[in-house]
């Protein structure tokens, strides 16, 4: 509704991740460098943590965007699954036909569609999502699957994306051989003042703007980080209302008023 006034070719603050709008910060060029170092190393998991809002997803997004056709990659986004639960998925994921099978026959068809894999120059990627959510026993089975091996490297490798709520799961005494496995570690921060700012600019010149004019005044960025902390859903969601409001009030400058405007609203 507003792109054409403001001289955009899309939405600049969907809330869905979209790794075309990736944006990099400290943080995330960290975690991005942490996620591409795991892929170099081709065995162990790398863990991802951060608050709701602050990206994992999106970087996990913006790594599968830019594989090569030598990894093969399946994305799960964990409900608490059991392990039997999980190794299905798992293997459906990878397109494997798990009707009607056993645990054991699953895993007997995945083990064969790895070395497949490996017999082509080719190797296999979990990205599991809000792993949080996984009961240890669960996680527990993650590690166990990353025991399908030949000359010694694994055949699968796992990243796990989740909220902090993971950490002391992984920290729990009994999880000390998955965490042997770990590769590296991170944990997203949210965005920082200026940081915030350039995440909005850069939204909105990938959206396709040509003006050089600012769009938002100094004060107005201000306004939008003490509000949203710098958690980048926050952001999206709170600049799509600013943009709309300031649409339908025929602003082309967004300033503290239109902010505090908005954030009355919601």
């Amino acid at each position: 509704m507003y792109e054409s006034y403001y001289g955009l070719d899309s939405k600049p603050f969907q809330l869905t991740p979209d790794p075309d709008f990736f944006f990099a910060s400290r943080w995330h060029k960290r975690a991005m460098s942490y996620l591409q170092y795991g892929l170099s190393q081709a065995e162990g998991f790398i863990v991802i943590t951060g608050d709701i809002g602050t990206g994992k997803t999106t970087i996990a997004n913006s790594l599968v965007a830019d594989l090569e056709d030598d990894i093969v990659v399946a994305h799960i986004v964990t409900p608490k699954l059991s392990p039997d639960e999980l190794v299905k998925l798992v293997a459906s994921k990878f397109e494997l036909n798990v009707a009607g099978k056993s645990k054991s026959e699953i895993l007997d068809d995945m083990e064969e569609f790895l070395y497949k894999l490996s017999a082509t120059g080719r190797r296999a990627l979990l990205l599991v999502d809000e792993a949080q959510n996984l009961p240890l026993e669960t996680i527990e089975e993650l590690r166990m699957l990353s025991n399908f091996q030949e000359f010694g490297k694994p055949l699968l490798q796992s990243f796990l994306l989740g909220q902090e709520e993971l950490q002391p799961i992984l920290r729990a005494p009994n999880m000390e051989q998955f965490r042997q496995r770990i590769v590296a570690s991170c944990h997203l921060a949210p965005l920082t003042e200026q940081e915030t700012e350039e995440y909005i600019v850069h939204r909105i010149i990938h959206a396709g703007r040509m003006s050089e004019e600012s769009l938002l005044s100094e004060g107005a960025h201000a306004k939008i980080y003490q509000f949203t902390k710098g958690v980048p859903r926050k952001i999206n969601t709170l600049m799509d209302r600013i943009l709309l409001y300031g649409f339908l009030e025929e602003l082309d400058v967004l300033d503290e008023a239109a902010v505090d405007s908005v954030i009355s609203e919601v």
